[in-house]
């Protein structure tokens, strides 16, 4: 599970990077129920935040990245931004933005892992993170899909201190590597890795990627919802035994994203 009390290496904050905002604002808030909240003034604002029952759960903002596509990104909390910069640069990793203090509201930093799998960390300021996790309508959950699951491991666990567990994938689909932050119990959780092929990983190119996962209290409305607003679902909803009920989508911009109705729920 996720919690807002964001131990060090647990995810606490996501950017989607959209090419039109009002359009991405306007998906969302359709699929999941959220309300954007521009910050700047006029229609013509790059950005804001983005709320469920008035608790903030993501930020947006334009894709301007030449290239780039449209995805979220995903930080992770750490007590030093610029020991953690040190960390990946000395784990094989390299910087895409250094340490960057925003306004007092923390302290931030962007990477790649070595085989090009982005992600971020936020230093804490004044804001520790999003209001919102682990409920209908926000993150639930992290994974990051990779050419290889032993370096990856290798890679996170160097910088965050992550312990992981496996998990056997039904039939043959493998081993599931779920993610622990350092020092706490298995109830804590917050996301996994699974290795996958060349198909899988088309969508960045050939590179890993993180995504998340949201929570839904009904998967196949919410994928319903996906499509009938211009974003298609090319995988599921399927059930996952002893996990819930699931969809793998993509917004009309092509950012990715998973559905979730947790077992029990």
């Amino acid at each position: 599970m996720i919690t807002t009390d964001f131990a060090p290496g647990s995810p606490c904050w996501l950017d989607l990077g959209a090419p039109d905002v009002r359009a991405a604002a306007a998906f969302y808030g359709a699929v999941l129920g959220w309300e954007y909240e521009p910050m700047g003034e006029g229609e013509e604002a790059d950005g804001g935040v983005l709320r469920k029952d008035g608790r903030i759960v993501a930020g947006l903002g334009r894709l301007t990245e030449e290239g780039a596509r449209s995805a979220c990104m995903i930080y992770y909390s750490v007590p030093d931004a610029d020991a953690a910069t040190r960390a990946v640069e000395q784990a094989g990793g390299s910087v895409r933005v250094a340490p960057t203090d925003l306004d007092g509201w923390g302290r931030m930093a962007q990477f790649s892992d070595p085989l090009g799998g982005q992600f971020a960390v936020w230093q804490p300021g004044t804001t520790r993170g999003v209001e919102l996790v682990d409920q209908p309508g926000s993150l639930a959950w992290t994974e990051l899909y990779t050419s290889d699951a032993a370096g990856a491991r290798e890679f996170y666990g160097t910088v965050f201190g992550w312990r992981f567990g496996d998990m056997a994938m039904p039939g043959d689909g493998g081993t599931y590597f779920l993610i622990t932050p350092a020092g706490l119990p298995d109830e804590r959780m917050h996301g996994g890795l699974l290795q996958v092929g060349p198909k899988e990983l088309a969508l960045a190119g050939g590179r890993p990627y993180w995504h998340p996962v949201f929570a839904v209290a009904d998967c196949d409305a919410a994928a319903t919802a996906v499509t009938g607003h211009g974003g298609s679902v090319p995988m599921g909803p399927v059930d996952a035994e002893g996990v819930g009920r699931m969809a793998f989508c993509l917004d009309p911009a092509g950012a990715d994203f998973l559905l979730l109705t947790p077992a029990g729920d």
